[in-house]
């Protein structure tokens, strides 16, 4: 029996790890799009990786980039594949801010390229294409939770950037048969999360703390509301997604929510330290209330040590206070069921770090 391809962009990614992981076991041959990069940035996917001597490779690497059309043209053409997942993506909200015309020449255009390449090389009737969208298409939503039916409300040239893409893809569907679907993703983190967003600052930062490696975690908006779930758990929907007899838009979310606070109090809990907050805005300070374990590398850890601390520079030029999904589309017609709850996810995540930086003092 011929195995099924499958091109992931953004293979080198938190995603596209776990996604890579996941169509492997089920025996697919799978190629990933990686950039150009004078640093090594396959960290997450050197344990699948195959040196390109060896015969039969089942996970092969290219380069590539979503900026470059006749590039992504030649890929597709090349591979031919039965399934792109298209992950790649300038991903950072804040920087999107910063760097918007590139943030959407990727996220919008790059999808844009895609849906072109497989148009014009007649391969639209082959190839079903994922697209990775994301909760804050909503901003600050109307109406709470957000379900696929929720008006958009995009506060991001990076979610407005997701918006075009969005919309894009079901316009390809409509007008010319395409089949493509959109993965209306929430939150999702994992011991892979890239180091600037917010949840690995958190572990990592507190885990530099309690090892003596650092004095104080600087953060934003403490009282941002999010959903978590586990990235290995939305690699599983993101193959189901694709296996569907028509094409179809899907939330994926654990349709529970936790403040940014709640998460760094997760975390310290499995360090035995609990915190007290004072101060209100930019001047709110968490200070060390209680300790319930005395095995700390650092002295610095003791009861009335201010360790958080907020900073103007990690808030956003426009805040999304408050998101929360409800999957109940998805787990009718897909059977998708999140496996791991927010309390594992924090404690798979600080634990890993926390002996990652242990086995490097």
């Amino acid at each position: 029996m011929k195995k099924r391809v499958a091109l992931i962009t953004g293979i080198t990614g938190q995603d596209g790890s776990y996604l890579a992981e996941f169509l492997l076991k089920k025996k697919y041959i799978v190629h990933g799009i990686k950039r150009r990069s004078s640093l090594i940035n396959t960290q997450r996917i050197d344990h699948i990786y195959k040196e390109p001597w060896i015969k039969k490779r089942n996970f092969i690497l290219h380069y590539g980039d979503l900026t470059d059309s006749s590039n992504i043209s030649f890929l597709i053409n090349q591979i031919k594949p039965d399934e792109i997942y298209n992950l790649g993506a300038q991903s950072h909200v804040k920087t999107s801010f910063d760097q918007p015309e590139y943030t959407s020449n990727v996220n919008a255009l790059g999808t844009l390229r895609i849906l072109e390449s497989m148009r014009l090389l007649n391969l639209k009737k082959k190839i079903k294409l994922y697209q990775a969208s994301t909760s804050e298409l909503y901003g600050e939503a109307k109406k709470k939770p957000q379900d696929e039916l929720t008006p958009f409300n995009p506060a991001s040239p990076y979610a407005t950037s997701k918006l075009f893409a969005y919309w894009i893809c079901k316009n390809y569907r409509d007008a010319y048969n395409i089949f493509v679907c959109n993965g209306i993703l929430f939150n999702h983190e994992s011991e892979r999360r890239g180091e600037t967003f917010v949840t690995r600052k958190i572990t990592i930062g507190l885990s530099k703390l309690v090892l003596g490696l650092q004095k104080k975690l600087y953060l934003g908006n403490l009282d941002a509301l999010r959903d978590w779930g586990h990235a290995k758990d939305y690699a599983e929907m993101q193959y189901l997604i694709l296996q569907q007899k028509k094409p179809d838009d899907y939330v994926i979310a654990t349709g529970k929510q936790h403040t940014v606070r709640e998460f760094i109090h997760e975390a310290l809990s499995h360090f035995g330290i609990e915190l007290k907050w004072s101060g209100k805005g930019l001047q709110e300070k968490g200070v060390i209330s209680r300790i319930t374990k005395n095995e700390f590398k650092s002295k610095d850890i003791k009861i009335g040590k201010e360790i958080i601390a907020v900073s103007k520079e990690y808030f956003r030029p426009n805040e999304v206070p408050d998101l929360l999904g409800n999957a109940k589309k998805a787990r009718r017609k897909l059977k998708w069921k999140y496996k791991i709850g927010f309390k594992e996810l924090v404690r798979k995540m600080i634990i890993s770090d926390y002996n990652k930086l242990s086995n490097e003092i």
